[in-house]
């Protein structure tokens, strides 16, 4: 294993950890500075590999100092997980956010949207084998947002919590893995079939 491998799997570890604890919500100037922080980043990495973006150029580029830079983020590899995240968050949490009445319990239209209106990023993120990182941070984001909707939605009351965690769980593997199959197919089919496919399939094998 590759000194940038073990580093990534230590960093996947602490964000694994960390997910468990309660986070405190920064305050309005560090969400600006952390926004700037990652434009930068996302920026550069569409006009060089990942591995030649340097700290100094971030820095740059987002006229930012160092120390403030550290104040937010370990390194450049903590930054590239912290927009991962950024947008995981977004995602499996805003059906319960936007208090959606309805038997979704992943906006599969919205985020399959959005990533087809990214797919440069995501192509980047393959190329240079930095997709796993996303779909490995996927798996827990969206295991614990599908629990959250399938509670709410009350079809299930019945159900022993260890059961529904295992099958929030496994219905996230089954997102991530129709993501891959649409992606690797050219993302053929409109994002709102894809989202129909998906509940059927969730509802189907939950009755």
């Amino acid at each position: 294993m590759s000194r940038n491998e073990r580093s990534n799997s230590q960093q996947h570890a602490g964000r694994a950890a960390q997910q468990t604890k309660p986070r405190r919500k920064p305050d309005e100037r560090a969400l600006r500075t952390r926004d700037r922080l990652g434009g930068a980043f996302v920026a550069l990495i569409h006009e060089k590999p990942i591995e030649d973006v340097t700290v100094q150029d971030v820095l740059n580029r987002a006229s930012v100092g160092r120390s403030t830079f550290y104040l937010h983020f370990r390194d450049k590899n903590d930054l590239l997980l912290s927009q991962l995240e950024k947008f995981l968050e977004m995602m499996s949490t805003l059906l319960s956010v936007s208090k959606e009445v309805s038997l979704r319990v992943v906006p599969v239209a919205e985020m399959f949207e959005h990533i087809e209106n990214q797919r440069e990023l995501y192509r980047i993120l393959a190329n240079e084998g930095r997709l796993n990182d996303f779909f490995d941070l996927a798996q827990g984001y969206f295991a614990r947002g599908i629990e959250h909707r399938l509670r709410e939605s009350k079809r299930l009351p019945k159900m022993p919590q260890g059961e529904l965690a295992a099958r929030a769980s496994a219905l996230a593997g089954s997102l991530l893995s129709l993501l891959r199959w649409w992606l690797d197919r050219g993302a053929k089919e409109p994002p709102g079939e894809m989202d129909e496919l998906f509940h059927r399939m969730v509802w189907n094998g939950l009755q």
